[in-house]
């Protein structure tokens, strides 16, 4: 999936920022309704690779199969994946044919490269998105800087959400016996007899809850709640029209946050992931404690005591905080300067969008979690990707879609 090396342009028509799913999604989608788009976009990704990232999580927590059902993927038929895992129907998972992660990296290998698109990522990571007569400059990492008549934001940023206790920690400790779930790799960690404390009740706290017992690890999963059971992040009828017809009817926009907040209820494990954990409860590799937080914690200079809200005090190696992110849109530095020039309003982090996904005022488009409070309680996820395809790409593919050049820059 590798870039054969694209340059970088002075110009473009259309900047997408990220390579993941979404990004590859939008791609696939737009060429499909506007062909001539080929030469008039180009993807920004530090990497220089397409799905990079996503591999990269999906490798680290040695996640076996996708949470989404076989439909949701990024080629434009929706059927494609079904066709492409014809001889590979062992790795569709029941209960509705989730794909494994070697068969879905497969597809978008396929996809990618029969879309021809295994050029068109440049290994540059945007750091400034700076309004410019009505377009944009694009500001990268090595200094250098284009002009971009649209642009989409795919890069599915969002903050970690770092329990308060972390704060309060008074002595100094190693950053690898305290950290976000998106910093561990179980790939890389020798763990043989120690005791690790996983701080979450989603389903990457299971991953990781069986990642390290699969490597001789004692495991304590600590939940503020009751451990949640969901095949999917969201009820299936948020993918169609039977909850999103009531979503999109509300228009008062705190009222949809609700019905965002209610949708996704917090983190959950899949049936089968509960299955596996109780397993593993049984075998004594394994403590479950339920409607339970850390009150304090202290480092003893080789473990952690950890003193609980029900009045229990423990002592582990190492505290892995599965903690999720949050989307709030006023602290991504990305955005600053475009909210300066085109101030519009915000829902508790989330960003008033148009009916296509477009910062009001300029040509910016928004997927992923940011666009939650226009596409529902599956923005971030694979269903999510194709929705905003369905509002983004009608607004890119019409035919004032004309080249920059024909436009006044300075």
């Amino acid at each position: 999936m590798e870039t054969v090396g694209l340059q970088l342009p002075d110009k473009i028509n259309l900047a997408v920022i990220g390579a993941g799913p979404h990004a590859l999604t939008l791609v696939t989608h737009l060429l499909k309704k506007h062909p001539k788009i080929r030469g008039r976009f180009v993807v920004f990704d530090p990497s220089g690779k397409w799905m990079s990232r996503w591999q990269q999580q999906f490798a680290a927590f040695n996640i076996p199969h996708l949470r989404s059902p076989a439909v949701h993927h990024p080629d434009p038929n929706r059927f494609a994946l079904r066709k492409f895992a014809e001889s590979r129907s062992s790795e569709l998972f029941p209960p509705y044919d989730l794909p494994g992660t070697k068969l879905f990296e497969d597809l978008c290998a396929d996809v990618i490269s029969r879309w021809d698109l295994n050029d068109r990522v440049i290994p540059l990571a945007v750091t400034r998105i700076q309004p410019v007569a009505n377009h944009f400059r694009l500001w990268f990492d090595d200094g250098q800087s284009t002009i971009a008549r649209r642009v989409v934001l795919a890069t599915g940023n969002a903050n970690l959400q770092i329990p308060n206790w972390v704060e309060e920690i008074e002595s100094e400790y190693p950053q690898d016996r305290l950290c976000h779930s998106s910093k561990i790799d179980l790939r890389s960690l020798q763990l043989a007899g120690e005791k690790v404390l996983i701080v979450g009740g989603g389903l990457t706290s299971g991953h990781l809850a069986v990642g390290a017992i699969s490597k001789d690890a004692k495991v304590h999963l600590m939940i503020r709640r009751q451990l949640q059971e969901k095949l999917f992040d969201a009820e299936p009828g948020w993918l169609g029209p039977k909850y999103l017809k009531g979503f999109f009817a509300e228009s008062d926009l705190e009222k949809r946050l609700a019905m965002i907040q209610q949708a996704r209820n917090g983190g959950s494990v899949t049936p089968a992931m509960g299955m596996q954990l109780r397993r593993e409860v049984r075998n004594g590799n394994l403590t479950i404690d339920e409607n339970c937080q850390v009150v304090k914690l202290e480092w003893l200079g080789n473990n952690w005591l950890v003193e609980c809200s029900d009045g229990n005090i423990h002592e582990f190696n190492r505290i892995w905080l599965s903690t999720g992110t949050k989307f709030d849109v006023t602290t991504e530095p990305l955005l600053e300067e475009v909210f300066a020039a085109y101030p519009i309003p915000v829902i508790k982090g989330l960003p008033v969008l148009d009916t296509y996904l477009r910062w009001h005022g300029c040509e910016l488009f928004i997927m992923g979690g940011f666009a939650a409070l226009q596409i529902g309680p599956t923005a971030r996820n694979l269903s999510g990707a194709l929705m905003a395809c369905e509002k983004i790409v009608p607004a890119i593919a019409k035919p004032s879609f004309v080249p920059i050049e024909t436009n006044n820059v300075s």
